[in-house]
């Protein structure tokens, strides 16, 4: 193999808080592991990220360039970054994958420097398209692969689901090389040292607000119960890990695996988080729920959207969820002390200002009504954002709206986007200010009333008096101007919000 074909993996910066263990990257670091050389870059724990890049680039020995490009803060590293490398180290090949890429892959590939796109699922396609390139073979033949040809834009035949037992270990070691590993781990609301796992791809719902969609299309495969318990037992025996947050788009999919696991991990004492939907979990048996609880399951996000039953049937989201449902299964988790995180949409369009307004207030009264059945539910409010999933009826009614997306790979950075893949400003042209600043105020309430356990920095007083000042608005619904409140979140308390930057990693 040539000098000048080594491979430069980069993290863009995700949080300016503690850097979680970059997932993505090892994950493509697996897949050439052994075949190509390779080095990690991540944006979340230098100072100079640009420089260590060029450093590398300076060497002549690297001609490829990975980066993962997830919405939101990444694009604030990852487009600039891409630009200049292309501006100043043309021969370099560029790139891309993760959820933008895949999702918004038009504009990226019109802005001239990012040459490919893993489409999905890159555990395959990056090795052979790199495979490819060495050896000016077929790229046609290369699944989940976005590239041009003669000025036209190939989309190959893409795969959604893959033998995840079948794939290589992490190279951990590798990462060993350029970050202390043990240093992505620290005190959460789970234990001491947690980090991040990933045992499944997909999901096997449509929600047409949910930017997994068009990438997996409805497909899910999960990593067996016992490769599971194995990767997670390597990392507590290796590392002193003692508690992880599982970041599979849908954990619980399936009750034996998740059975099967609890029977392995219970006498190993990890705590553990994951995301659900409430109607699969529903339907566990309360003795499937008690073994999770005694595995050390602390709590579980689930998305609950909307108490809106009209509306769960227009933003597709299937199964058998309902508003019933929802405030029965929150208060049925309390038996198993384990602690249910809804998530909630507000600000989806309607044919009325008047119509989305009542929704937001409908939805406000509903998150109530869950926190009546059990205080304990952790609530994550966000502000609809569309995603592109081309043909839904969603979609198609947010575009009669007039929204649109940039049409530029640049425009992502103007300061009215940052926060948009946050879904804290939606530029949506249905939400007006007043929407926005009920959303935004009953939020502030919600949280001073209510504060997250996740936050681990608070102590029981800061807790209590925070409560305590904001009970009389919570229990009235007067939400306008509470400036007491954000004056506490953010100077006294400097209260984090797991939706926007994770669970406090200290």
């Amino acid at each position: 193999m040539g000098k000048a074909n080594k491979v430069i993996l980069f993290n863009p910066l995700v949080t300016k808080y503690k850097a979680r263990i970059p997932l993505s990257i090892l994950q493509v670091a697996a897949s050439i592991y052994g075949n190509y050389e390779f080095v990690l870059v991540d944006g979340n724990r230098e100072d100079d990220p640009w420089s260590k890049i060029k450093n590398y680039l300076n060497t002549g020995e690297f001609h490829y360039f990975g980066c993962t490009v997830m919405p939101g803060p990444q694009l604030r590293q990852a487009i600039p970054f891409t630009k200049r490398i292309k501006e100043e180290y043309p021969d370099i090949t560029i790139i891309w994958g993760g959820y933008f890429a895949s999702n918004q892959y038009k504009v990226c590939m019109e802005s001239g420097y990012v040459d490919y796109i893993i489409n999905g699922i890159g555990d395959l396609a990056f090795p052979a398209l790199l495979d490819a390139l060495e050896n000016s073979t077929d790229l046609f033949k290369i699944n989940n692969l976005i590239f041009r040809k003669n000025e036209e834009l190939i989309k190959t035949h893409k795969i959604t689901s893959i033998d995840m037992d079948s794939l290589k270990t992490f190279p951990y070691q590798e990462l060993e090389r350029f970050y202390p590993i043990t240093s992505y781990f620290g005190k959460t609301h789970l234990g001491l040292r947690t980090t991040l796992y990933h045992s499944s791809f997909g999901c096997p719902f449509t929600c047409s607000f949910c930017g997994i969609v068009p990438i997996f299309e409805a497909r899910w495969k999960g990593m067996s119960a016992e490769r599971l318990y194995r990767e997670i037992k390597y990392l507590k025996d290796e590392y002193g890990v003692d508690s992880v947050e599982f970041c599979d788009n849908n954990f619980f999919v399936s009750e034996k695996r998740v059975r099967r696991f609890c029977e392995l991990i219970q006498d190993e004492h990890i705590k553990w988080w994951g995301e659900a939907r409430i109607d699969t979990l529903d339907k566990f048996s309360d003795e499937t729920l008690s073994l999770m609880e005694n595995a050390g399951c602390k709590m579980i996000f689930l998305g609950a959207e909307t108490g809106n039953e009209e509306t769960l049937k227009a933003i597709d989201k299937g199964g058998t969820q309902n508003a019933s449902q929802m405030i029965r299964f929150a208060a049925r988790m309390k038996r198993f002390n384990i602690i249910p995180e809804y998530s909630f949409v507000l600000g989806f369009p309607a044919e009325t200002p008047q119509k989305v307004m009542a929704m937001i207030d409908e939805d406000i009264n509903f998150i109530k009504q869950v926190k009546e059945a059990n205080p304990d539910t952790e609530i994550i409010i966000y502000v609809y954002s569309p995603v592109l999933t081309e043909g839904s009826d969603l979609y198609e009614s947010v575009k009669a709206s007039g929204f649109q997306f940039p049409e530029k790979l640049d425009d992502w950075l103007d300061q009215e986007w940052k926060g948009f893949d946050l879904r804290k400003n939606p530029l949506t042209p249905w939400l007006t200010a007043k929407m926005i600043n009920k959303i935004r105020n009953f939020e502030v309430v919600l949280n001073a009333r209510y504060p997250t356990a996740q936050d681990v920095k608070l102590s029981k007083f800061q807790r209590k008096t925070i409560s305590l000042l904001s009970q009389i608005r919570y229990k009235t619904n007067f939400f306008n101007f509470p400036y007491e409140l954000k004056f506490l979140l953010r100077f006294w308390l400097r209260y984090r919000q797991p939706e926007i930057e994770g669970a406090t990693m200290l």
